[in-house]
């Protein structure tokens, strides 16, 4: 399920080196713990300037991203968009997602569509560009229709669509785990040449019940009819079948009454269904592009690039492709031909805008990718964090969306992505480029407009922020009032600005001080709620009556221990009294085991304070005061 934390997930990803460079990832109380291959490699000025993130720092061999007290949602959220369950290494073994977590709808079809169509759309976008580059060389009397070159050239570049029910058959059978084998001969049968509606052959009916074919007379470069199939196929095999072909005959029996069953009901039911839905689906994005070409613009130019953030965009992906096999052309591609120039045009932009030199660094390989389609470098790395340059090439794209709309421009084939998109505005049918020349021209002016906004709205120093936003939350009747912290431990007081971790000694998670404790023993230091209680013990965050929010933190890096030497005596969400005994922990054995015992105890949220004023004693027994909040 998309998370509001999505976005920052991608940010931290792409700027810690990208997936392949995070060895492992955990995280404690307040930021998220990298193993990375090459440090060197992570932008580490362009994740400290970004919303969300108090801090980075590099330390012992880790890449910690210090983002508050909500690290544990940002933690999933990094886990769900990097697909990184297999580098994940929850201190104290803290609980994965459950694989077989129930799905909403909505979620499970983006599942499907992404693991369906994934593992061949480079391959379809190539054959694409082969039949549009064809149709333009035609169109300029390079080529004649009627020679050998173009006959059969166009019979590599078409059979990807022609046979789409076939690949698609393989992929899906992947998908709803049953044999790939039995995928593709569904999608064979439905491409068969007495399946094409030949006078020769009867395929009026299945055993005297009517068989009714889709609008285009056959299932070839159909797209959901023979999803739709497997996915039953899948059902039916995995539910039933299997469970009723006996051992002996199971290796024919099984994909024997599969195929038979799913092809039966395909042509009965399944296929007359799913051709109406993708009739529906392409008359319902003409209307709308007809009745107003360019609200259809704006609408899709302007929100793609938001889409693809989420992975949303392949909901899209298959109405198009949809369209393009049921009418012959397409709305959807069409509109959102700008978002890759508008990010390209931003960079460049602030390529020549920037005065620091890291952005600069990376300007040069995202404008390159941007002119091949890929944006992630440019997203991730240069306008999203600053969020307005984001925000500036989206309102870009949709103004290029409604231009190509408003011109006529449709996509008649899958093409490649940025300038190798450009052979899908050509009609194959009547070879006119007139579609091409216009997003040529508006992919060109997008560019351009990008590049002069960056150029007058950029800016080098994003807008202060306060340096424990993250870890920030109001209480809950949403005021704070003066009141008095004693010291949960016994020991002596160092001043924060003493500890050798520059998230506590700089303030960034919050005021207050640190006790170098003498005896093993956390108590209560106020009246309140234990909101959190980290796993391995060594951290916990309590609510007071008052409104503040005290972070305790037990030793440096002591998450490593996993729980070793920590024995909790309450739990997350239990209401406290001031002086009750939380928490025992083993100085020796945690000392033995090299990490310091320096416990920093502060006030998160001290900006809702008129001050934080820490004890100036040198020494504390566990109850006396330590801090004051004003």
């Amino acid at each position: 399920m998309a998370s509001k934390y999505d976005g920052l997930s991608r940010i931290i990803i792409q700027n810690v080196g990208g997936k392949d460079n995070i060895v492992s990832i955990t995280h404690c109380v307040t930021r998220l713990r990298f193993k990375l291959k090459d440090e060197s490699k992570a932008n580490t000025d362009i994740l400290k300037e970004t919303d969300g993130i108090v801090t980075v720092i590099q330390s012992g061999g880790q890449y910690m991203v210090v983002i508050g007290n909500h690290v544990p949602q940002v933690f999933d959220s990094v886990i769900s968009v990097g697909h990184l369950e297999s580098k994940s290494a929850l201190a104290g073994g803290g609980d994965e997602a459950e694989s077989n977590e129930k799905q909403s709808p909505f979620n499970a079809f983006i599942s499907i569509i992404t693991s369906v169509f994934t593992p061949f759309l480079g391959v379809l976008c190539a054959c694409g560009i082969i039949k549009g580059v064809l149709a333009l060389l035609v169109a300029i009397n390079v080529l004649s229709k009627t020679s050998g070159t173009y006959n059969l050239l166009y019979s590599l570049g078409d059979a990807a669509f022609y046979f789409l029910p076939p690949i698609l058959g393989m992929t899906a059978a992947k998908k709803f785990k049953i044999s790939e084998m039995e995928g593709l001969v569904l999608g064979l049968a439905l491409c068969y040449p007495n399946m094409l509606g030949t006078p020769d052959f009867d395929i009026s009916n299945l055993f005297g019940i009517p068989v009714t074919m889709p609008p285009s007379g056959n299932y070839t470069s159909s797209v959901i009819p023979i999803i739709c199939a497997v996915a039953f196929a899948g059902w039916l095999e995995n539910k039933i079948v299997k469970k009723i072909v006996p051992d002996t005959i199971k290796l024919f029996g099984v994909p024997l009454i599969t195929m038979f069953v799913t092809l039966c009901l395909t042509l009965w039911i399944i296929g007359p269904i799913a051709s109406l839905v993708s009739t529906g689906l392409a008359t319902l994005f003409t209307t709308i592009n007809s009745i107003s070409p360019i609200l259809m613009g704006l609408i899709v130019g302007f929100s793609w690039q938001i889409l693809v953030m989420f992975g949303l965009h392949w909901s899209l992906v298959p109405i198009a492709m949809s369209n393009i096999s049921t009418i012959g052309e397409d709305i959807i591609l069409a509109a959102m031909i700008g978002t890759t120039f508008a990010q390209t045009g931003a960079s460049l932009g602030i390529f020549l805008k920037t005065k620091d030199k890291k952005i600069k660094s990376l300007a040069p390989a995202a404008i390159i990718s941007g002119i091949a389609g890929v944006t992630e470098p440019a997203i991730y790395g240069l306008t999203l964090p600053k969020k307005a340059p984001f925000f500036r090439t989206c309102a870009v794209s949709a103004v290029a969306g409604a231009v190509v709309c408003t011109m006529g421009a449709k996509a008649y084939q899958m093409a490649g992505m940025g300038i190798f998109s450009y052979p899908q505005f050509v009609n194959t049918k009547t070879n006119d480029i007139s579609g091409m020349i216009v997003g040529i021209v508006v992919t060109f002016l997008c560019v351009v407009a990008s590049a002069i906004l960056e150029l007058i709205f950029y800016k080098d120093n994003a807008p202060a922020k306060k340096e424990n936003t993250a870890s920030q939350a109001p209480a809950a009747n949403g005021e704070v009032s003066a009141e008095v912290i004693t010291a949960p431990v016994t020991g002596e007081v160092l001043a924060l600005s003493e500890i050798k971790d520059e998230a506590f000694s700089s303030g960034a998670l919050g005021q207050g001080v640190a006790i170098r404790p003498t005896e093993g023993k956390l108590y209560a230091p106020c009246d309140g709620e234990i909101t959190t209680f980290f796993p391995t013990g060594h951290a916990i965050g309590i609510k007071s009556n008052g409104g503040a929010d005290i972070l305790i933190h037990v030793g440096m890096d002591t998450v490593k221990l996993n729980g070793k030497g920590f024995t909790p005596k309450a739990a997350q969400g239990d209401k406290v009294k001031k002086g009750d005994l939380l928490l025992e922990f083993d100085i020796e054995a945690i000392t033995k085991e090299g990490y310091s015992l320096d416990t920093p105890v502060i006030i998160t949220n001290t900006d809702d304070y008129a001050d934080v004023v820490p004890t100036d004693a040198k020494s504390v027994n566990h109850g006396e005061t330590v801090i004051n909040t004003l």
